[in-house]
């Protein structure tokens, strides 16, 4: 595979420098540069020349103009790919959690507040998760932070598999994932939130020898009446899997008014 080459190191500088003045001004800039550089060189060429009439200082500065306009025409254009680039990358950075590739708690709550709007105004279904890694804490102190990233990630790419195109995942904060599930009953959130709690519960993980048990405690909330906030949509599902850590934990719990009776079914 061929290296990607990286670009020279004035170019970042030159992007910064384009950025402050906005692109009227810049524009302006290059073309007062490229007319100046074309009269210097034009009045070169003729005196190397030795040719002093109209129609060689036109022929110079035509022919200047040309590699010039080629010239910075060039840096333009990479000056310009370099910002698209910066910019994607900023985007990127400020929406995604870096340790698990998932996004993170700001952007999350973005993408679902349309989506949790349009459910409750057109009273369609949606649904919360909120999956907390057990012992989590002890984790960390018996074999190190850098194991404790590796189990994150592991639980990011194990949940997501068992996810839909239109589900959104993301880091909420630590050892804590929040899942939004649009069009989703209290039935189907109950299979997903299961789903994940088996995956997670089988995986191998080893770290430096040792086999370390993994399982996760899920909270699960669906769309009723009483959210007239999405905080409060949130905190339905904060509030199970609270009492899914306090019923012992690798069990699934859904919140206060959702399918009584229903929560016993998912203890382990």
């Amino acid at each position: 595979m061929f290296k990607e080459l990286e670009p020279p190191a004035w170019l970042p500088e030159l992007s910064l420098s384009i950025q402050r003045l906005g692109p009227r001004y810049a524009l302006l800039l290059l073309a007062t540069a490229a007319i100046l550089l074309s009269v210097a060189l034009s009045q070169l060429l003729i005196s190397l020349l030795g040719y002093g009439d109209r129609l060689a200082a036109a022929i110079c500065a035509a022919a200047c103009a040309l590699v010039l306009t080629s010239l910075l025409g060039t840096v333009l254009l990479r000056v310009l790919a370099q910002l698209e680039q910066s910019t994607l990358q900023l985007k990127r950075y400020s929406s995604t959690d870096m340790l698990t590739g998932t996004v993170n708690r700001r952007a999350f709550l973005n993408l679902i507040e349309r989506e949790w709007a349009l459910a409750r105004r057109y009273e369609t279904t949606c649904a919360m998760v909120m999956i907390d890694l057990d012992h989590f804490k002890r984790i960390n102190e018996n074999f190190g932070h850098r194991c404790g990233d590796m189990l994150l990630r592991q639980i990011a790419e194990a949940s997501s598999e068992t996810l839909r195109q239109g589900d959104v995942l993301a880091r909420f904060g630590g050892e804590e994932f929040g899942l939004f599930l649009p069009h989703t009953d209290p039935l189907g959130a109950l299979d997903v939130a299961e789903r994940i709690r088996e995956r997670v519960e089988q995986l191998d993980f080893c770290w430096n020898g040792h086999c370390i048990p993994v399982s996760v405690s899920l909270g699960v909330a669906a769309l009723q009446a009483d959210h007239i906030c999405l905080d409060q949509f949130v905190n339905a599902a904060e509030d199970a899997l609270q009492q899914a850590k306090e019923d012992g934990r690798n069990c699934v719990r859904v919140g206060d008014g959702l399918m009584p009776g229903r929560a016993a079914e998912f203890r382990t």
